[in-house]
């Protein structure tokens, strides 16, 4: 610790000739809107990552651009892109991004593993690329500013053949499902894994947890929100050191009378509240034995003072002056100790009566770390501004997604930032939302457009579905189409189900949501019935695009988590959910929204059975099947063509409600049959699957000359399925 403090008292002299210039040049400029701090480089250098990458892969480039811009997330302010000349000398124009590094530690917290996240260096420019060729590249920069443009030499790298499957698109053979760039087919298999952050049941480091069970057990797929304000990851969101989106209370308001009244400060007064604490949204991250200085500066109505408290530090600034319209600027410095690892509780009170205007509260590591609390801007824009900590959140999520075989479906924009400017499609704030949500996405594809696990974008959570969003999802969705070189499928989803949206010719997967709720008037008492209605639905609105029913599960009449799912510790809803989705026409399984209740249930076991049946199984080209039975007692579902089939069967009594409500288990399904029409004679295997074990329990062949296929189904309790393929004769 003596150390420590003998190394801050040296830089303090560094610190003190540097306050003046942070305090009048840099401060005024700390916040990346704006947009006048700007020196432009006249000279570009570009590095690459390998000079030989495989295909499909990333290639990751370092820009180097001498010179700050005050806005670098603004193509308007800085356009920095890469040219790519391609090995069948077409020319790809790929986008740059801005971002800030970060290390990261595991923590343990008593039951807990925290993320630390401490931002390394001042920043800097990224490219990222996946090469969807063989052969030679060649690639420069290009920067374009209020200055003019420039570019770098070119340089080379090769792309060599890999084993990648490549990108998820729709079937070029059949439209209703997906496929990878190499033509094989894929049928997604997950859920929901939305709010992930530190305050969350899941953070960085058990979302990893879960992708490695989840993929053990044959799931492919996930859900996950980058647009939860400041309750979680949130690329885009007012995430404020000052009040929640839940509770917006923070004394943050114009000063009157000032020449800089079109900029907000912080108030403390003392006829409303004396003390205010400052208190980001996310954890903020410290060294240990590392110097830091707390910066600021504020102006006083009346005979008051500033009390600061850093956790074990406290100072108290008074106010002196002659002029009531004069700012006074501070800074203290303290050292935190060998296992101090994270910022302490911090609060500024006024001291005195009257009222305190507190700015440009900074907190950075002696003598110019990054910045720690920006959180603490009260002045940054509500959209355009895209926090780094959970970008760098996001990279760590794709990157394990891509070791584990999982797809992401990012739901991107924040809704509630974006919702109430999309009321009216002729007017102004409209099309404001646009142009932002177009920078928005221009950046998301620079930063994550590179990964193959990136199965589509989403563009918002549950928006209303009567805003009039057509020309929104026209225009950015043509954006996307020049801007996204992956191309990437595009979604959206609403809070009730939107035709118009499964419709819409720039929405390549069409979604709803439904949650089963007791106590209303839709059916929730038989899970198979209501995953058949949902599937219907989509299938009648977008018949030839991939469907999803992108959350679903049991809820109260409120949305909140059931009782009823706690109660079902067999899952049999999440065991028939998943089977009949797999079955009704959409293009993946249902993905249940309760990913905490289901890591404590450890329920990830239902997916391996579905996922080993539709391992070597493609529903390309097949129809939904029309069968007929000899038993009332069960139902089933199914895929055929000419030449094979695939059902599942299901007890009628075996739902959730009578096993978990009524506790009446069903009765066997014995001595029934099944016909399957349309199929062409011949000689064929039936393959009967336990549905629990995800095994073959029997096998038969049967041979038929004419007329439908009738099957002998054996006993069963509550489900099973079977597979039928012809044989050769």
């Amino acid at each position: 610790m003596a150390d420590a403090r003998q190394d801050c008292s040296m830089r303090r002299i560094i610190a003190a000739i540097q306050t003046f210039i942070l305090l009048t040049v840099v401060l005024p400029s700390i916040g990346f809107y704006d947009q006048e701090a700007v020196s432009p480089s006249r000279t570009l250098d570009l590095k690459i990552s390998k000079k030989k990458v495989r295909q499909y892969e990333k290639l990751e480039m370092e820009i180097q651009v001498d010179g700050h811009y005050g806005d670098p997330f603004d193509p308007e302010v800085v356009d920095l892109v890469v040219l790519l000349k391609t090995p069948d000398d077409q020319q790809v124009m790929l986008p740059a991004f801005f971002c800030q590094k970060y290390e990261r530690r595991k923590l343990d917290q008593g039951r807990n593993k925290a993320n630390w996240y401490y931002p390394v260096g001042q920043g800097t420019w990224k490219a990222r690329f996946a090469p969807m060729q063989t052969g030679p590249y060649f690639a420069a920069v290009r920067l374009k500013d209020r200055t003019g443009t420039i570019q770098s030499e070119s340089i080379r790298f090769d792309c060599v053949r890999s084993l990648s499957k490549g990108f998820l698109r729709t079937s070029r053979d059949d439209p209703r499902f997906l496929e990878f760039t190499d033509g094989r087919p894929f049928f997604a298999i997950g859920q929901n894994l939305a709010f992930i952050g530190e305050s969350q049941y899941v953070n960085l480091t058990k979302a990893e947890e879960i992708f490695g069970r989840l993929s053990a057990n044959g799931a492919n797929f996930l859900r996950i929100w980058t647009c939860c304000e400041d309750w979680a990851m949130a690329i885009e969101a007012r995430k404020s050191a000052w009040d929640r989106s839940w509770h917006r209370n923070a004394p943050i308001e114009p000063l009157a009378g000032s020449n800089l009244s079109s900029s907000k400060y912080v108030k403390i007064d003392s006829d409303d509240r004396i003390s205010i604490t400052v208190s980001p949204s996310h954890p903020v991250a410290l060294r240990p034995k590392t110097c830091y200085a707390l910066i600021g500066r504020f102006m006083a109505k009346g005979p008051t003072a500033l009390h600061v408290s850093v956790g074990r530090n406290n100072w108290e600034l008074s106010y002196e002056t002659t002029d009531p319209n004069e700012w006074k600027e501070f800074r203290r410095e303290f050292v935190t100790d060998q296992n101090e690892f994270w910022l302490g509780r911090t609060s500024l009170t006024l001291v005195g009566s009257g009222t305190i205007w507190l700015d440009m509260l900074s907190l950075k590591e002696v003598p110019a770390g990054p910045e720690l609390l920006w959180e603490a801007d009260v002045n940054r824009p509500i959209r355009g501004f895209y926090n780094q900590l959970d970008c760098f959140v996001l990279d760590n999520i794709i990157e394990a997604a891509e070791r584990n075989g999982i797809y992401l479906m990012l739901c991107l924009l924040t809704r509630d930032l974006y919702m109430a400017s999309l009321s009216n499609n002729k007017s102004a704030e409209y099309q404001q939302a646009i142009e932002d949500a177009k920078k928005f996405i221009r950046y998301a594809v620079a930063r994550w457009g590179y990964s193959t696990h990136v199965a589509a974008w989403e563009y918002f959570n549950e928006i209303n579905p009567g805003l009039p969003t057509d020309r929104f999802y026209t225009e950015v969705g043509e954006y996307l189409e020049k801007t996204d070189i992956y191309r990437h499928l595009r979604t959206t989803s609403t809070w009730h189900p939107s035709a118009k949206d499964c419709r819409h010719h720039r929405l390549d997967i069409a979604q709803v949501h439904h949650y089963m709720r007791p106590e209303t008037k839709e059916e929730f008492e038989d899970e198979v019935v209501v995953v058949c209605d949902k599937a219907h639905f989509l299938r009648t609105h977008a018949s030839d695009k991939p469907v999803l029913i992108g959350e679903f599960g049991l809820a109260t009449p409120k949305w909140g988590l059931s009782d009823y799912m706690k109660q079902d510790t067999e899952g049999v809803h999440v065991h028939n959910s998943l089977w009949a989705s797999a079955f009704s026409g959409t293009s993946g399984t249902v993905m249940f929204w309760w990913w905490d209740e289901l890591d404590r249930q450890n329920a990830y076991s239902y997916y391996r059975p579905l996922a080993a049946f539709l391992k070597d199984v493609s529903f390309v080209g097949l129809h939904l099947i029309q069968t007929t039975s000899s038993n009332d007692h069960f139902r089933w579902l199914g895929y055929q063509g000419k030449d094979r089939a695939y059902l599942w069967l299901a007890n009628s009594q075996a739902t959730w409600y009578n096993h978990v409500v009524r506790k009446k288990p069903p009765a066997p399904v014995e001595g029934a049959t099944i016909t399957v029409g349309e199929i062409q004679p011949g000689n064929y295997r039936l393959e009967w699957w336990d549905t629990y074990e995800g095994k073959i329990v029997g096998t038969e062949e049967v041979f038929f000359a004419k007329g439908p296929l009738r099957i002998s189904v054996p006993s069963f309790h509550r489900d099973i399925a079977c597979k039928i393929h012809r044989i050769n004769d």
